[in-house]
């Protein structure tokens, strides 16, 4: 019944946007995939742009100084038929990474660090600038996981100011603007900056020294520690998770004191809208090339668009993933985590029920998830890396 529902739905949207002339990259399109993956890599997503879509990730794209948000059903018909959306106008937050990264960081591990110190409510009610020295040496890639992850911190919006990172990246692309119109847009992007003397309801100051590779032991993508702690004690967690870590806890079948590291994986997901794009398989191949993966261990590895499948296809990424005993390129709509097993997901949310009825996620960066693909547990990835 589901997957008939599901071909009408998809059937609908077919007939609708061919009635009403809008362009559409539907199942087989070279560029069809994730819509938060395939508007950067066409070039649509552009500094300064507003931007919004019916799904709460949307705050991948201020990645490129856009303002970028989620929104409603009914917000998208008003918007598709006026271009214009009321809003209130949110409070500004900065949140400061500055340092170099240590090994076997990466900004999933930002993420998920800033989310451990602030709490998936700290910035309930705030647009976020993520600034410093450690986002801006950061890929676009990279920058794409902070934002997209901004609104599991109840941000409204996450953006990072252009640089020469984001001009370079999307200069060249299907929809990047050409000649003299590169030219002027370059010029205005180059504007799109916080002045010096900008003031910030709220600020935050982080060291990229003190971020390790993170791993969530609970069901909200706040309750995060580093691989090498130990799952916290109720009078240590911030506040506003205190209520809820026996409820937790007791969901993911784990206890208050005890260390993560070790702990046995049953699936591992490398995809989603957060981490699947052509950076972070490559990440995972150079990990794992060379390597099996632990025989009692299902990996699910899927490419946010096409295009990013037919370029890890060009690389032999997909070669690497199969010698690796890895099930590649894989769509995993029906797909689900059985009741009681554990998967670390690169994925953004560890809900209860997210990847199943039962299912116990654990959220991590590409690199953590590839190395608990190899060992089977919650592993250290610094400890495997060459």
């Amino acid at each position: 019944i589901k997957e008939e529902l599901s071909r009408k739905q998809v059937e609908a949207l077919v007939k609708n946007c061919a009635e009403h002339g809008i362009e559409l990259y539907g199942l087989g399109h070279p560029f069809q995939g994730i819509v938060h993956v395939i508007g950067p890599e066409l070039g649509i997503t552009q500094p300064g742009m507003t931007i919004v879509c019916g799904d709460s990730h949307t705050s991948t794209h201020g990645a490129f100084g856009s303002i970028a948000f989620g929104i409603g059903t009914s917000e998208v018909e008003m918007v598709m038929a006026t271009q214009c959306l009321m809003q209130s106008r949110p409070k500004l937050m900065r949140i400061t990474v500055d340092g170099t990264l240590n090994k076997g960081v990466v900004s999933k591990d930002i993420v998920l660090y800033i989310l451990s110190k602030i709490s998936a409510s700290g910035a309930t009610g705030y647009a976020v600038e993520f600034a410093g020295s450690a986002i801006r040496s950061l890929s676009m890639e990279a920058r794409m996981t902070i934002c997209n992850m901004s609104i599991e911190m109840g941000g409204r919006c996450g953006l990072i100011a252009p640089d020469e990172t984001t001009f370079n990246y999307v200069k060249g692309r299907k929809f990047a603007p050409q000649g003299a119109d590169w030219d002027k847009k370059l010029a205005e992007w180059k504007t799109l900056f916080s002045d010096t003397d900008a003031t910030f309801d709220k600020e935050y100051h982080f060291d990229a020294a003190d971020i390790q590779p993170m791993i969530t032991y609970g069901t909200n993508p706040g309750m995060g520690i580093g691989v090498s702690e130990a799952i916290p004690v109720a009078e240590t967690v911030h506040e506003s998770d205190r209520s809820g870590l026996n409820k937790s806890l007791t969901y993911m079948g784990l206890k208050e004191g005890t260390p993560i590291k070790g702990q046995k994986i049953d699936y591992v997901f490398i995809g989603s809208c957060t981490n699947s794009r052509i950076e972070d398989l490559r990440m995972v191949a150079s990990f794992v090339k060379g390597k099996k993966k632990a025989s009692d261990v299902e990996v699910w590895i899927v490419p946010g668009s096409k295009q990013v499948e037919a370029q890890a296809i060009s690389e032999g990424i997909d070669k690497i993933f199969e010698e690796a005993g890895c099930s590649a390129c894989l769509g995993m709509n029906e797909d689900k985590i059985p009741a009681g097993k554990y998967c670390i997901s690169t994925s953004n949310r560890n809900f209860e029920g997210r990847q199943g009825a039962g299912a116990r996620t654990l959220l991590a960066s590409p690199l953590t998830a590839a190395a608990a693909a190899i060992t089977g547990v919650v592993s250290d990835v610094r400890e495997l890396m060459n």
